[in-house]
């Protein structure tokens, strides 16, 4: 079993060509994920030149190649949960940006030729319990009453039974906008794009420190292959990971990275992993440490979820790939000792509202916080801060929200264990 991304392992490296570091641009983009890729090709389609820099040796290695393959649509939370808070129109808005985001991932796909296995067959968020299932119906109601998704459908046992081979589950919630992909040839994909558009993607340049150019939107970079100085910038990688930031510190207290982990099987062959999961859709768990899978083209299931609260390392990734193993026998015992040949972790930039969190402050844009929904709000987030700053008004869905800190949330996340034991107790109570 590798310790490796399948997304990563199993598609090609994107290889920028050789060049020197730019003294200047218009926009220096620090990260080389999707927000990032996203970004540059939107801002190389306006004519800017624009550089991304990326302190790992390729793109997309991290949260953009490390997490399920799904690219749905919907909120994290409840919508009902979300409007009762906010309000309705608020809700409304932010929900109609994860269906506008699916969107965006589809529409490049398609503008960019982009070879990456994107289907458009729905999510199902499944009940494991007869409450759950009362939960989703009340759910799927308001979405309809209010005109938020009149698409959404309630399935019963019987109908979930017909595609999802486990008899787990009590019925479920089905979201027709949401789609799947293979992330790691998207990324190639999505940089190449960039490229040819005229972005310039630096690899290998970690961004050591940044210093704001006065009192307007510049700045410079200092990298580990020299200096770059920006009209603008847009921070689009996760804070929790890297230093350097300077005053923007203040990040670091707002997102909690929180380990995902994913085991994928050798291939089932077409016909037992049709038998296994007859739609093809994403799917996912109704529970505080859930569970979601889906298959590959190569007829593979990739499944995972939360098993742990803990980083991300070898040492945790085979942990997890255990307790997965024993969640992907409980749930499909047919597939008896089936090989896993892959096994990885990654880390989910998590805020404390479970919503991205995207603006500007003190000069510097940025755009992250995607809370394990983010592959196809990244992508979408990507274009909206290339239209943002570049005057476009009302391009920020996530524009005017608050973010405060995390209470005690200063270095080091040292209270998720506390967290997961919280989650499974609301679990097992629930």
């Amino acid at each position: 079993m590798k310790l490796e991304s399948y997304w990563t392992e199993s598609a090609d490296a994107f290889v920028p060509p050789v060049r020197e570091l730019p003294a200047r641009v218009d926009v220096a983009i620090v990260g080389g994920g999707f927000t990032g890729l996203s970004a540059a090709l939107a801002f190389a389609k306006r004519g800017a030149r624009v550089a991304v820099l990326e302190a790992g040796p390729r793109v997309a290695a991290e949260a953009s190649g490390r997490n399920g393959g799904h690219v749905n649509n919907g909120l994290a939370m409840d919508y009902a949960d979300v409007a009762a808070k906010v309000g309705a129109a608020r809700a409304r808005g932010w929900y109609h940006a994860y269906d506008a985001s699916v969107d965006t991932v589809e529409r490049l796909v398609r503008e960019e030729s982009i070879d990456c296995d994107f289907l458009r067959h729905g999510k199902l968020k499944l009940a494991t319990r007869p409450q759950h299932l009362e939960a989703l119906r009340r759910s799927a109601q308001r979405l309809i009453d209010d005109g938020v998704d009149t698409d959404v459908e309630i399935l019963d046992a019987a109908r979930v039974r017909a595609e999802v081979q486990s008899g787990r589950f009590h019925g479920g919630l089905l979201y027709k906008r949401s789609g799947q992909m293979h992330m790691g040839r998207f990324a190639h994909g999505l940089a190449a794009a960039a490229e040819r558009r005229g972005a310039e993607i630096h690899t290998g340049t970690e961004v050591r420190r940044i210093q704001r150019i006065g009192t307007g939107h510049a700045h410079r970079l200092a990298t580990g292959r020299g200096t770059v100085e920006a009209d603008q910038l847009l921070l689009a990688t996760g804070a929790t990971r890297h230093g350097g930031y300077g005053s923007f510190g203040w990040l670091r207290r707002r997102i909690v990275p929180i380990g995902s982990f994913i085991v994928v099987t050798e291939p089932l062959g077409a016909e037992r992993a049709q038998a296994l999961l007859a739609a093809r859709r994403t799917y996912t768990t109704v529970a505080n440490i859930h569970h979601y899978f889906r298959l590959t083209a190569d007829h593979r299931l990739v499944f995972g979820g939360r098993a742990r609260f803990a980083i991300s390392s070898p040492q945790s990734d085979a942990a997890s790939g255990e307790i997965l193993r024993a969640g992907l026998a409980e749930t499909f015992p047919q597939l008896g000792a089936v090989r896993l040949d892959y096994c990885w972790g990654g880390l989910v930039d998590a805020t404390q509202d479970r919503l991205p969190h995207a603006g500007e402050r003190d000069g510097l844009y940025y755009s992250m916080g995607y809370s394990g929904h983010g592959t196809q709000m990244s992508v979408h987030m990507g274009e909206r801060m290339a239209a943002l700053m570049a005057g476009e008004p009302n391009a920020n869905p996530w524009e005017g929200r608050d973010w405060p800190a995390i209470p005690g949330h200063f270095g080091a996340p040292w209270f998720l264990p506390a967290v997961g034991l919280y989650y499974k107790l609301k679990d097992k109570l629930a």
